[in-house]
């Protein structure tokens, strides 16, 4: 076997995507949202400034995530540092750091070598797999065979096939699908909640993040069904790769309680103690200078002092007037 300017001349050049740009997208643009804000923030006066700031996180920090973790890749992960093989019909052995990461859509598989310069080539792959229900994954585990990934992706990739004795194909297609469509509820429940708080409805914002955070909880319960089916085990000689949950997963569970609590905070102070709740949302400060304004518009004036110095004469004491012929 010849080289080819130090590679194999059937393997592509290394495939490495470090993040998925529409995430990236996302947040840039709820940061500039932030931003924003911001600049808005020394136009508020009062006690009010800190409540007004702190409604703007927590409601762009919950919209954030909600769209964000639809894109990410890391609701579930594994790391596993192995001696293997690097490619097919090969006796050569590699070492490499061997990463699994699951998503909603689809998942990821890295391959990363130790030192990443081997039998001389850059071993530095990020591959991704698709299983969303508008994509077929076996496609594109196929293409990747066409294109002739290195042999532990495609060993890893190969067990999540439709056609693999695992099995687990179908239940991650399914869960992540409805997780997705759970999540895009979620989405649109928070931008009503944000409507309901702006105009104010108080008591139907906290109703509508309580079902923001209850979709929220339903998308990782929906997950949770996936991730708790029996596996294939993915042996590399004596090292097992071995995935847990990821960031995804517990961020979407930390923003779902954190919902909970503010959804149930907002309806126990609108029937304990609604003046503060009316102080946490400014509300108090502006009626209370607009019932100040009725009440010098609409009350009638004052009388002059000119009309208190006129003398009031008691009717009993009006003597008769006659009169007289000219």
């Amino acid at each position: 076997m010849t080289l080819w300017n130090g590679s194999f001349p059937f393997y592509p050049r290394a495939n490495v995507f470090p993040f998925d740009t529409t995430w990236a997208i996302i947040i840039f643009v709820f940061l500039s949202m932030l931003a924003t804000f911001i600049t808005i923030l020394p136009g508020i006066r009062g006690r009010g400034r800190l409540f007004w700031f702190l409604r703007v996180v927590m409601g762009l920090f919950v919209g954030a995530v909600v769209l964000t973790i639809q894109f990410t890749r890391d609701w579930e992960t594994g790391w596993v540092t192995a001696n293997t093989s690097y490619k097919s019909f090969s006796p050569a052995l590699v070492n490499v750091d061997i990463g699994l990461h699951i998503g909603l859509a689809g998942m990821n598989v890295t391959l990363v070598g130790n030192p990443v310069n081997q039998v001389n080539e850059t071993i530095n792959y990020n591959e991704h797999f698709v299983w969303s229900f508008n994509e077929d994954y076996d496609r594109s585990y196929g293409e990747g065979l066409e294109k002739g990934l290195p042999s532990p992706i495609l060993y890893v990739a190969e067990k999540f096939t439709t056609q693999s004795p695992c099995g687990v194909h179908r239940q991650y297609r399914i869960s992540g699908h409805y997780a997705s469509l759970t999540l895009w509820m979620a989405f649109c429940t928070w931008l009503i909640s944000i409507l309901l708080f702006s105009m104010p409805i108080l008591l139907y914002g906290g109703y509508m993040l309580l079902l923001t955070a209850t979709l929220m909880l339903f998308s990782l319960l929906f997950f949770f069904t996936a991730r708790n089916t029996p596996k294939c085990p993915i042996q590399f000689g004596l090292a097992s790769l071995k995935t847990d949950y990821g960031g995804s997963f517990w961020l979407t569970l930390v923003t779902g309680l954190l919902c909970l609590l503010l959804g149930l905070g907002i309806i126990i102070l609108n029937s304990v103690q609604p003046e503060k709740l009316k102080l946490i949302f400014n509300l108090d400060e502006g009626k209370g200078e607009e019932e100040k304004v009725w009440d010098k518009s609409y009350l009638p004036a004052e009388p002059s002092s000119s009309a208190q110095d006129v003398l009031m004469v008691p009717l009993g004491d009006l003597s008769e007037v006659t009169a007289t012929q000219l």
